[in-house]
């Protein structure tokens, strides 16, 4: 479900926003979710795996957990210290395994192994809040309910001026990224963020003084 209201936005906001967004798309395009996956199952496994842990140390995890349970129903029908091995190199692992088997459960039980493409039902599984159900709503389903908003989506909004700097809170990132930028945008928009936060505007050793739209648009 969208926000019930946005922030009011001038028109010169939106035009700045807008050239943002052009630059980004020139810089990277390639911008894509790095997370591996090949069903809208396996990115919410991903997903949920991703939470305080990188996706790089998460793809190395999911080829051996996917290959283990290939479907919702065969998560359903293990138990949790099943997971728990496949998981066991990613942060908080404990709590994850748990998240997965809940998830998956549901998945299978009350939604006939389809993983929900609906914001209200993603929340009401284990382990998936806004950001989580944001993402698959987004790159397995090509739905713009949000704008995924994870450490680097905040730094560069802060860094590039489109939230206050000192803003912290991502629910009101994200209603200031909802009313800047183009529903249509808003699922590339995380993805050309964090390419760009990940491999530019770092949040140590940043290389804006070498990047032309870090120069332009970055206030740090």
């Amino acid at each position: 479900m969208l926000f019930r209201s946005l922030p009011e936005k001038s028109e010169a906001e939106v035009r700045r926003a807008k050239r943002i967004l052009d630059a980004l798309r020139r810089r990277h395009p390639d911008a894509h979710c790095e997370l591996d996956h090949g069903s809208p199952h396996e990115l919410l496994v991903a997903t949920i795996l991703s939470a305080q842990a990188t996706d790089v140390g998460v793809n190395k995890a999911t080829p051996g957990l996917f290959a283990r349970f290939p479907t919702p129903a065969d998560y359903a029908a293990a138990t949790i210290e099943e997971i728990e091995p496949h998981v066991r190199t990613v942060n908080f692992w404990r709590n994850k395994a748990k998240s997965v088997h809940g998830a998956m459960t549901i998945v299978h039980e009350r939604h006939n192994g389809r993983v929900p493409a609906d914001m209200d039902l993603l929340l009401e599984l284990p382990g998936v809040a806004r950001k989580t159900a944001n993402v698959v709503l987004g790159n397995a389903f090509g739905i713009n309910e949000g704008v995924v908003v994870d450490t680097h989506v905040g730094r560069l909004s802060r860094r590039f001026g489109l939230v206050d700097p000192d803003e912290e809170d991502p629910k009101r990132i994200e209603r200031h990224l909802m009313a800047l930028f183009p529903r249509p945008s808003w699922c590339l928009l995380s993805h050309l963020f964090i390419f760009h936060g990940r491999r530019c505007c770092k949040a140590r050793g940043a290389l804006c003084d070498q990047d032309p739209l870090c120069r332009r648009y970055c206030s740090n």
